[in-house]
């Protein structure tokens, strides 16, 4: 199980119901990278709350619905969920809200950036990037919103934000929510140079971008380059996400440095 503190530190979001709605459009970014718009069906019951706020997925399997799904993910829902027939069961995946958009063709909207691994013409992409690659204008998927999981209180004055590419959107939207007069840094490790993307940020943030060498275990350049930094000298609340020693030993280096653990957010969204 990947290890975090999320689940005791995030901002839960007042309501949590299971919204359909429907995919608008989908586009390439870049190799590594592909954008899915949702928009119409339920989404204007969404409620956005900017930051790293993510949500569940779900995504119909061929020849399956989206009927019997939870309205809360628990553990006896989940275990409800798992009981529904493996062929036709939707997969369940996390994603973040990469942007809102409150008016769009079809009222609000939600872009969705998901990593591209694997090919879904040959059978080795996983759920998520086959749907991002290969889904329709039109069709349906559920989504169950779970909140923030960058919680540093009141206007911190100094962030430093670390991911490698699964924690991209999430380290997007951070910086886009983030007041003007924010200080700090974002380190940010993609596997080409053309993943790169253009965020919005406060001036008071310096961007490193990192291309790591296609060999690396993903988020090593990325730990490296913090670890390679003295720590700042005003507080500051640290944020990491991504491949699970990416998400840890960030943490370490910070505790081992004498940040405090309640002002850090670590979560470790996959393992390599």
């Amino acid at each position: 199980m990947a290890r975090t503190n999320m689940r005791s530190t995030r901002i839960k979001p007042e309501v949590t119901e299971l919204l359909t709605t429907r995919v608008v459009r989908r586009q390439r970014l870049s190799p590594h990278f592909a954008r899915v718009t949702l928009g119409g069906g339920d989404l204007d019951r969404f409620r956005p709350l900017g930051f790293d706020q993510w949500f569940r997925l779900f995504l119909p399997t061929a020849g399956g619905t989206l009927d019997g799904l939870p309205d809360k993910l628990t553990t006896l829902s989940y275990v409800r969920y798992l009981r529904l027939p493996k062929e036709t069961r939707p997969a369940l995946r996390a994603y973040t809200v990469r942007a809102y958009r409150p008016v769009g063709t079809q009222g609000p909207e939600i872009d969705v950036d998901v990593v591209l691994h694997g090919s879904a013409a040959d059978g080795t992409a996983g759920p998520g990037a086959a749907w991002a690659e290969t889904c329709a204008p039109g069709s349906e998927v559920a989504l169950l919103d779970e909140g923030v999981g960058f919680n540093p209180g009141p206007s911190p004055a100094r962030v430093v934000l670390v991911a490698e590419e699964s924690g991209l959107p999430a380290a997007a939207g951070i910086l886009a929510s983030l007041p003007a007069d924010t200080r700090g840094e974002a380190v940010l490790e993609v596997p080409t140079p053309e993943d790169r993307q253009d965020l919005a940020a406060p001036a008071g943030i310096e961007v490193t971008w990192l291309t790591r060498d296609s060999h690396d275990r993903p988020g090593a350049a990325a730990l490296a380059t913090l670890r390679g930094r003295a720590l700042p000298p005003e507080p500051f609340y640290g944020w990491a996400v991504g491949e699970q020693q990416l998400a840890s030993g960030a943490r370490r280096h910070w505790v081992d440095g004498g940040v405090s653990k309640s002002d850090l957010m670590f979560c470790g969204y996959w393992k390599a």
